[in-house]
Order: C-alpha cells, then sequence, then structure tokens
C-alpha cells in the first residue's frame, strides 16, 4: 500500500499477547534452565559410562582430579573431620558447585544464548580432561563427558530460547523496538522442560543400573569363592589377648567395623575370574601373570596383622586388627628371580598398582626379609569385601598403609626409589614409612564423668614388627604408672592394657605412653601425620563425680 513502511509495527490486541514473566522470574526460569542442562548433561554421561567404565562418569572423574590435586594438609583435615564419609562430602560439594555454575550459566544464557551453550561445553571439556588424565586413564574415559557436553549444550540452547530477553521488530513475538522484555512461550518452556527432565532422569536411572549389573556379576563370582584352608594357620589367640573391658576395643576387629582409607571415590568391583596379576621389572628373571585362581591353587598363609593407616591422629580410629588369609609374597617374587639389595638385586622398591591408578612403593628388603608380607585373598574368615581389596591387596607388617598396603592389586614392578615416585611419594610424604611406636585410651571417654573410685583406664598399643614391651599410664601430669598388659598374640598384633585407676572427685587429664620391644618409648613431642605419621601422648580429660 503506498505510503506505507513496511516495517511498520502493526497493532496486536492485547489479548494476543504474551506478557512475561518479570526481571527475577526470568532469572529464575533461566537458573532452572541451567539446572535442567546439568542435570541432562550428567545424566546422559552416566548413560555413557557403562561402556567405558563407571568411574569415567564427570561426577567421579572430576572427584578423582580434585583428589590427585588435593595437599596433604587438607587431605588429612578432611579425613580428621569426615572420616570415611569424606568421599560423600567431596562428591556432594562437587554437585553443589556444579549445580551454582549450571544456574549462573542458564541466566547467562537468556541474553547470550550461544555463549551459555559454549559454557555447557567448557563444562564437558573439563570433565573429559580429568577422566583421560587420570593415573588410570585413556582417551575413551573422556567419551562420557565429551556426550554430556553435548547433549547439555544443546538443552540449554533450546531452553534459554523459551523466555526471551531480547528486544525484537515484531511486536507480540518477542518485544519491542525500546528493548522491552520479549514475549513468554510459557507452554513451550513447560513442555520442554518436562521432557528435558523425563528423558535426563530415565537416562540417569538407566545408566546406573547399566553400571550396577556388572558390579552384580562381580559380586555373584565373589560369592562363589571359597578360600581353601591355609597350609599355615594363625597360632590361636591367647585366652588373655583380649581383656573384654567395657568401652575396649575387641582384640579382633569385625569387618564391617574395619576402618577404610583410600582415595576411590567408586569402590572397583572387580569380577575375580577376569582378574590378572603382572610382575616384571629390574632384576625380574622369569616375568609372571598369574590369575586368582592360581593363587588360590597355592600354598596360603594365615595371619593375625594389625594394620595403620598414616592418615591416623594420636588416639585416632584408623587402625584396625584382623585376621588375613593369603600367598607369601616373598615366595612369589622369588619364583620371578627376584633379590633383595642385600643380595645382590638390582631393584630396591616394589611398586604396587591397583585397578583405579594408585601406585603404593614398598622397600623390598622389607618386603621380603621374612615378616609375613602377603597378597592378600581373605580377611576374618572369609573373601576379601569390596571395600577391602578384593580380589586381591597387598599387606606387609609394619609399614604404614600408604606404603605397603595397595587394594585391587594387579600390577607389581620391581623399580628402584631414584627412578620412580609412588603416588603419595609425589605428595611430599615419605619413601620409607615404618610404623611408629603408639597407644590411645579406649575409656574412659573423652569429658566421660565417672564415679570416684577403682576406675579401670584401658586402650591398645601397638608397634607392628616389634611388639609392645610396656605400657605406663599417669594422671595430672604425676608419676608414671605400670600398666597390665593383655597376652601378646604376636608382635605383629596391637596389645591391650588396662590400669586401675583410684579415682578423686575433679577433673583430671590421663595420659598414656607405650615402649616398644627395642627400647623405644613414645615421645611426647606431637606432630601430625605428614610426612611419615602422628607422634605424641594420647591424654583425655575427665570429670569424677
Amino acid at each position: 500500500m503506498a505510503g506505507v513502511s513496511e516495517d511498520r509495527e502493526v497493532p496486536v490486541p492485547e489479548a494476543g499477547r504474551s506478557k512475561g514473566p518479570g526481571r527475577v522470574g526470568r532469572a529464575s526460569l533461566g537458573a532452572l534452565s541451567g539446572l535442567i542442562t546439568g542435570l541432562a548433561a550428567l545424566c546422559s554421561a552416566e548413560l555413557v559410562s557403562p561402556a567405558v567404565r563407571p568411574e569415567a562418569s564427570p561426577v567421579t572423574a572430576v572427584g578423582g582430579a580434585v583428589v590427585d590435586r588435593t595437599p596433604p594438609w587438607l587431605k588429612d583435615f578432611a579425613v580428621r573431620h569426615f572420616g570415611t564419609d569424606d568421599k560423600l562430602v567431596l562428591q556432594l560439594g562437587i554437585l553443589a558447585l556444579l549445580s551454582v555454575f549450571a544456574m549462573a550459566v542458564g541466566v547467562a544464557a537468556l541474553r547470550h544464548r550461544k555463549a551459555g551453550s559454549a559454557a555447557v561445553l567448557l563444562f564437558g571439556a573439563v570433565g573429559a580432561m580429568a577422566a583421560a588424565g587420570r593415573p588410570d586413564g585413556g582417551p575413551l574415559d573422556a567419551l562420557p563427558s565429551v556426550v554430556g557436553g553435548l547433549l547439555g549444550c544443546g538443552v540449554l540452547y533450546l531452553l534459554s530460547g523459551r523466555p526471551a530477553l531480547r528486544p525484537s521488530r515484531t511486536v507480540g513475538v518477542a518485544g519491542g523496538k525500546d528493548g522491552t522484555p520479549g514475549a513468554f512461550d510459557r507452554r513451550g518452556f513447560v513442555v520442554a522442560a518436562t521432557a528435558a527432565v523425563a528423558a535426563s532422569a530415565g537416562a540417569g536411572v538407566l545408566g546406573l543400573r547399566l553400571n550396577a549389573s556388572g558390579a552384580a556379576e562381580a559380586a555373584a563370582a565373589r560369592k562363589d569363592i571359597v578360600i581353601p584352608r591355609p597350609a599355615s594357620y594363625a597360632r590361636p589367640i591367647p585366652a588373655g589377648a583380649d581383656l573384654r573391658i567395657h568401652g575396649l576395643i575387641p582384640f579382633t576387629t569385625p569387618t564391617k567395623d574395619f576402618y577404610r582409607v583410600d582415595t576411590a571415590l567408586v569402590v572397583p568391583k572387580v569380577d575375580a575370574r577376569n582378574w590378572q596379576l603382572r610382575i616384571h621389572g629390574k632384576g625380574v628373571s622369569k616375568p609372571m601373570t598369574v590369575s586368582y585362581h592360581d593363587l588360590l591353587q597355592r600354598e596360603l598363609i594365615e595371619r593375625d596383622i594389625t594394620l595403620t593407616c598414616v592418615s591416623n591422629q594420636v588416639g585416632g580410629p584408623y587402625v584396625g586388627n584382623a585376621r588375613w588369609t593369603g600367598v607369601r609374597l616373598a615366595d612369589l617374587l622369588s619364583e620371578a628371580g627376584v633379590k633383595p639389595p642385600s643380595e645382590g638385586g638390582p631393584a630396591d622398591q616394589l611398586v604396587a598398582r591397583s585397578v583405579d591408578g594408585m601406585t603404593i612403593g614398598s622397600p623390598v628388603d622389607t618386603v621380603m626379609d621374612g615378616r609375613d608380607a602377603m597378597l592378600v585373598l581373605g580377611m576374618n574368615g572369609e573373601p576379601l569385601p569390596f571395600a577391602h581389596g578384593f580380589p586381591v591387596r597387598m599387606l606387609v607388617p609394619g609399614l604404614y598403609g600408604y606404603v605397603s598396603a595397595c587394594k585391587w592389586l594387579t600390577d607389581l614392578e620391581l623399580t628402584t626409589f631414584d627412578d620412580y615416585d609412588a603416588y603419595w611419594v609425589k605428595r611430599t610424604w615419605s619413601r620409607r614409612a615404618p610404623i611408629k611406636t603408639e597407644s590411645r585410651i579406649d575409656t574412659p571417654r573423652p569429658f566421660a564423668s565417672p564415679a570416684a573410685g577403682k576406675v579401670p583406664v584401658a586402650g591398645v598399643a601397638w608397634a607392628q614388627h616389634r611388639g609392645i614391651a610396656e605400657v605406663q599410664v599417669r594422671v595430672d601430669g604425676g608419676t608414671w604408672h605400670t600398666a597390665e598388659l593383655a597376652a601378646e598374640d604376636t608382635k605383629d598384633t596391637w596389645r591391650q592394657w588396662m590400669w586401675e585407676w583410684p579415682a578423686t572427685p575433679g577433673s583430671h587429664t590421663i595420659e598414656v605412653r607405650a615402649t616398644d620391644r627395642d627400647g623405644c618409648t613414645q615421645t611426647d613431642k606431637r606432630v601430625g601425620t605428614v610426612p611419615d605419621g602422628a607422634t605424641g601422648w594420647h591424654s583425655v580429660v575427665v570429670a569424677v563425680t
């Protein structure tokens, strides 16, 4: 029509317009879009992870990367304050940070749609690099995060186009020339969001079930295993080894109560039918590969041995005693032609590798000096639990776990300390770490209120592979009193002790110290766990009534 501009605004009846939500409402919808995007990315990655392995899922991969880069003091803080829940706290923290990031990206995508989608791709790239860069990772481990990033990118691009913020030249479609907010496609947003949530939830559940099916097969294989009778049984526990005092930890730690400290965010569920151990490296004249069945056919030994974690603070709970069944490690190494350095062997370090990429280095001389170092198959009369290293873990009496007790073992390499630093050594911990002489008060508990009179003060002391010779107790910095020692099982197990205290009313501080059979008495100097274990006297404060 003559005299009329083609881009002239055409009035639209109020009934035909879809008034958008306010600024706060649009920001909320953007944040919701971001959360849905994050859910879609994580769930689709979870669905893909069974095709690779459960450890390749983004949260696990990123969590593992965080653990790898955690400084010793922070790791020590986490273990001390959260105990075995430290991994759950880490995963929840990662999910919380991802949620905040996703909401921020969702809000930004309302004005910068392409930039928001690019941020989701960046999130996928970070997960991919974390997964592929893990000690046990590979290129395929990046696949779940890549797929999750791509799908999340598409979901965000779709959702961010619904609660539009950009102005448009066509009133009633996306806003006016004056930059007022665009129309809100409420119906389209609800449909798209609902579909995305439903599809994501379905993908996530399916991924979890597929991962669980592999774990179920491994669990079924473990259930069918019967550990043969050992050729060398553990000596009977002496009748007086367990004092059976209320509040005192039992001599043998039940499997369900045994401490667990490791870096695995997902406990590896290894099928013993497919498990193999490779022995190779310097001085190995006969490289070996053995299966789980091969180990079951060998002569087994059974021993009571106390394990201690280097992260155990003075008086801490990360020490336990169990009955272990396994194959002598020294015999296996000798068959491979290994000689310790003391006999002219070229390798002074045995590096154990786990299926999750953990590396632990042990002194070859210590492993082969005649102590009961073993490849463990059983714990307290049953096959190892998954959480404690099934199908096979290493154990060397007298050494802290981080230099001896590799779980989910899959490789043994002979090398030197000069040529290779294991996982924790790279993080400032010592290369060699014999367990220090320590003692702990189990009863009375800190801030307990026992009645005046005779009060049993009892606990445990340990100095694995040296044995405990004496335990002394004192109150309020006074005279040291010699405690009654329980019967000794072996020098590789802890020892219970008890002293009968004639308690008087008031607040009192009780301290304990132990002396090992080498004549070494605990120092009173308090130091932390880094680099080779805590020292100091354990003490408790009580209020006698």
